[in-house]
This record gives structure tokens, C-alpha cells and sequence, in this order.
């Protein structure tokens, strides 16, 4: 299916609007050049509302859209959990993560790590991120957008990954941070909308133009067994999430390994002016990931009653999109590709960062700021050539991609919780200690998929965190070197959070407490 004539000009007039806006809020003073700090973490000068929206366009990618969308439609609301939890998870990291960053002045998670351990655990997790970065996030966001682009708009996929790469350097490679943080404004619009359009039209013609509400009962009668958010022993996608303990075990470790210790994420918050800007930014963010699951899974859901017969899972989105009418097909093509890039720009932005400041820098010590920042622009350039080489091979195997990834990254996650948990938390935790959690996440994740393959991943994740958490405290406690010099002093940090971002906490969970209670 291609795009009518005014559904392309929707889409171009979106395309150089977010260059130009990009490029407008990168512009500096005449004679001045960026530093590492404007670079890297826009100057720290970001808003909430910035924050916010940026957390979002960031998360909320190809892999998101058009992943979780197809595990909608075989899984069914369940997977929204995803969604749900990192609402609270959010609202953790927001209270008692962020006041350790910020106080500690950090511009990456490496850096924090040689902060409270030393460089060993520095360099493995840097090295450890950038490849995740490049070959499994990166890759995942160019192959399932193409993939999109190509369904929607007939392109064909080598094309679509060229596209994508190439709008994603045009309006970020230049401005860095500020440029992709900004431009989210109108990414998270576009999202919001496009996406809650897609899904009106989907219950509109489910209910045969007598509303939305009349389609969603129309839906849940329909397709009863896709609205169960804790899935029985007996479901077949029990392994996928299994039941109660997605709400007390592994996924757990998943929302916090990605909210609050990952670079890719966490940067924006990083980049606030200061500590309330950036907790209201996160409070802003976890109400934005409530309203989620009615843009990325709902569809996918409609499109068991609408199109049941894909041929793949994550087809789902892009054949609901070709209902849409003429006009406003484009607009909801440009929210899609919107969610693509900014992640796309995000992504790159943290992959350079980490390999710039923390490996570069240290190899290469007192070079200029203007230097740095070129090492950045180049490394960004550099990871989006070798994901678009890379997408295909790795990924083009694969029927649910977001199953996919959080499969590939539960292998790792567990072991850098417990070792960022200790490190805050805990003054007597050892680089040893931090060094077992890390390798030890992988072997036992790795042995336990092998020899107990029946094990649901979730679980597997909560066992391995449980045992790397043990490992770590033996060792420490083995060394007995005391009170670590380098450790966190918690007497320092200033914990306490305005009224506001109490308040929308409280809400958070009262308005999640009402949805698990509505659809267990």
C-alpha cells in the first residue's frame, strides 16, 4: 500500500519541521563552541516538560510500538504490565536514585561505577552497554521501523533502514542532547495522538461506527481470553509472564535495570537544571506510561478481531494503520516514524557519550572539548552505519522482537541491579563483589537456561538476581575491608521530594492499584 499525495506531504512537512527545530535549539553564540556538558547532557539546562516527553520518545520506539503491538496480539493486555510497572518504577527512581546522580555530578552510569568502585567495573559495563546499545536496541529500532515503513508505505527494507539513519543523524548529530530532547516535544505529541487516533478508528470499527465504547465491550466480548493481566499456569504464554510473580519477582529487576540504571534512559534526567526539575520530569513521565498501553498494546488487541489472519505477530500496527483516511494516514505515519527516530537519536547520543567519556577520555586524556564533541558526533554517526548493517541478520528471524529483546538483556540485567543496589545502598560493597555480580549474572542465567529451560524468563531473572545479590555479600563480607572509601554517604543526599511529585506518586499507584483491580 502506498501513501496518497497529501498523506506524503504531511509526512515531508513533518520531516523538515524537526530538522529545523532541531536545529534552531542547537544554535549557539557566534565564536562559541559546544562543550562536552552541552554536548552530552544539553548544557544541564532541560526542563520538566522536557524531561518528561524526551523519557518517553525515548522508550517508546519501533520495538515498543510495533513489538509490543504484536505481543499484543498474541499475549493480550498482560504485556501492558511492562508498561504499568515502569509507571512505579519511575516514581523509585524519581525519589531515591536521581539525588545520588545528581549529587555525585555524573554524566554517564560507568562513570558512577568508577565513582563508588573503580575503572574495571567502569570499562566492562561501558563495553557491556555499548554492544547491547548497537546490536540489540539499535538494531531492533532501525529493523522493526523499516519493517513498518515498508508494510505502511511499500518501501522497500534496505531503503527504509537508510531512511531512518539518515533523518535520525540529520537533526541529531549536530545539536546532540538538547536537539533530541527538544525536537520529543513534538515527537510525544505526535505519538500521543497518532496513536490514539489509530485506536479510536480501530474500536470504531469494531463497533460498527456506534462508538468507542461499544467497540471496546464489542472487543472484550470478542476476544475475552486478550484481557487477563495475570496470566494462569495453563495459558500458553504463562513463559512469557507467569502469572503473580510478574508483579513481585523478575520484572521487577527489568524496570529498574532499565529506568534507573540505564544511560540510554536516564541521561535526560541527568540534564536537569536541578533535583525538582528533574523529579517532576520523571512524575510527568510515569502518567504518560499509563496512558501507553492504549497506543501500543490496545491495537495490537483489536487486530486479533480486525485482521486475524497475519502472517506475523508484529504486523499488527502497520496493517491497522492502512484503515486510517486519507490525511491523517500520514500524520499517523509520521507519529511512527517520530517514536523511531527519537529513540533512534537517543540511542546514539548515549552510545557516544559512554564511548567518549568513558573510554575515549580516559586513553586519550587533555584533549580539547571541541575534540570530544567531534569523537561524539563521529561514534554516533559510526553505531547508526553498523546497526543498519547489522538489523537484518540479527533480527530478521524473529516474529516478536520485544520478547526478543527482553530475553537477550535478562541475561545481564540482574547483575548490574544488584551491583548499582549495593553500590548506593550498601558502604561496604566491593569492586570484587560488583565484578561476581556481573559475571555471575551471565553464567547462572545462561546455565539455568540451559538446564531448566522451562523456567519463565521473569522468574529467571528474580533466581539470578537473588543468587548475584548472595554472591556479591559473600565476597564483600569474604574481603572484609570494611567501609569502602569511595562509598555513598546517604547522609549527604537529600531525599525529600516536594509535595507535587508526592502527590502524583500517590496517584501513580492508586490509579494502577484501579486497573489491576478492573482486569486481574
Amino acid at each position: 500500500m502506498s501513501l496518497a499525495t497529501i498523506d506524503i506531504g504531511v509526512f515531508l512537512a513533518y520531516v523538515v519541521g524537526i530538522i529545523a527545530l532541531a536545529y534552531w535549539v542547537s544554535r549557539e553564540k557566534a565564536g562559541y563552541d559546544k562543550n562536552t556538558e552541552d554536548y552530552f547532557l544539553a548544557g544541564k539546562s532541560l526542563p520538566w516538560w522536557a524531561i518528561g516527553a524526551s523519557l518517553i520518545a525515548a522508550n517508546i520506539s519501533a520495538e515498543q510500538i510495533i513489538g509490543m503491538s504484536g505481543s499484543g496480539y498474541v499475549i493480550g493486555l498482560a504485556i501492558a504490565s511492562y508498561e504499568w510497572m515502569a509507571a512505579i518504577t519511575l516514581i523509585i527512581v524519581g525519589k531515591y536514585f536521581l539525588p545520588i546522580y545528581l549529587n555525585r555530578g555524573i554524566y554517564t552510569m560507568p562513570q558512577f561505577l568508577e565513582q563508588r568502585y573503580d575503572h574495571r567495573v567502569r570499562t566492562i559495563l561501558a563495553v557491556f552497554w555499548l554492544g547491547v546499545y548497537v546490536f540489540v536496541n539499535l538494531t531492533a529500532i532501525l529493523w522493526l521501523g523499516a519493517l513498518a515503513i515498508n508494510t505502511v508505505a511499500g518501501v522497500e527494507l534496505v531503503y527504509g533502514l537508510l531512511f531512518l539513519g539518515a533523518f535520525a543523524a540529520a537533526y541529531s548529530l549536530y545539536g546532540g542532547l538538547k536537539a533530541v530532547a527538544f525536537t520529543d516535544i513534538i515527537q510525544v505529541v505526535l505519538l500521543v495522538f497518532g496513536g490514539l487516533f489509530l485506536s479510536y478508528v480501530s474500536l470504531e470499527t469494531i463497533g460498527d461506527g456506534q462508538g468507542v465504547l461499544v467497540g471496546f465491550a464489542e472487543l472484550t466480548a470478542r476476544a475475552p481470553e486478550k484481557f487477563d493481566m495475570i496470566l494462569s499456569s495453563d495459558n500458553s504464554h504463562y513463559a512469557d509472564l507467569p502469572g503473580i510473580s510478574v508483579l513481585i519477582g523478575g520484572m521487577w529487576i527489568m524496570n529498574l535495570s532499565y529506568w534507573g540504571f540505564n544511560q540510554y534512559i536516564i541521561q535526560r534526567a541527568l540534564a536537569a537544571k536541578n533535583l525538582n526539575e528533574a523529579q517532576k520530569g520523571i512524575a510527568f513521565a510515569a502518567f504518560l506510561k499509563i496512558l501507553m498501553p492504549v497506543i501500543v498494546v490496545l491495537p495490537g488487541i483489536a487486530a486479533v478481531v480486525l485482521a486475524p489472519d497475519l502472517s506475523s505477530p508484529d504486523q499488527a500496527y502497520p496493517v491497522l494503520m492502512k484503515m486510517m483516511p486519507v490525511g491523517m494516514m500520514g500524520l499517523v505515519f509520521a507519529a511512527l516514524v517520530a517514536a523511531i527516530v527519537s529513540s533512534l537519536g537517543s540511542m546514539t547520543n548515549s552510545i557516544a557519550t559512554i564511548f567518549t567519556m568513558d573510554i575515549y577520555s580516559f586513553y586519550k586524556k587533555d584533549r580539547s572539548q571541541k575534540h570530544y564533541v567531534f569523537v561524539g558526533r563521529v561514534v554516533s554517526f559510526s553505531s547508526l552505519v553498523i546497526a543498519m548493517i547489522c538489523a537484518e541478520p540479527l533480527l530478521g528471524n524473529f516474529d516478536q522482537a520485544f520478547q526478543y529483546i527482553q530475553e537477550f538483556t535478562g541475561f545481564f540485567t540482574p547483575g548490574i541491579v544488584v551491583i548499582f543496589l549495593l553500590g548506593m545502598f550498601w558502604k561496604r560493597a566491593t569492586a570484587h563483589g560488583a565484578l561476581t555480580a556481573a559475571i555471575g549474572s551471565a553464567v547462572l542465567s545462561f546455565g539455568l537456561k540451559v538446564m531448566w529451560p522451562s523456567l519463565p524468563f521473569i522468574d529467571r531473572v528474580g533466581v539470578v538476581f537473588l543468587s548475584c545479590l548472595g554472591l556479591a555479600i559473600i565476597v564483600t563480607l569474604f574481603e572484609n575491608s570494611g567501609v569502602q572509601k569511595n562509598a555513598v554517604d546517604l547522609d549527604d543526599i537529600n531525599f525529600t521530594s516536594s509535595r507535587n511529585f508526592n502527590i502524583s506518586a500517590l496517584g501513580v499507584i492508586l490509579i494502577l492499584t484501579a486497573l489491576y483491580a478492573t482486569w486481574w
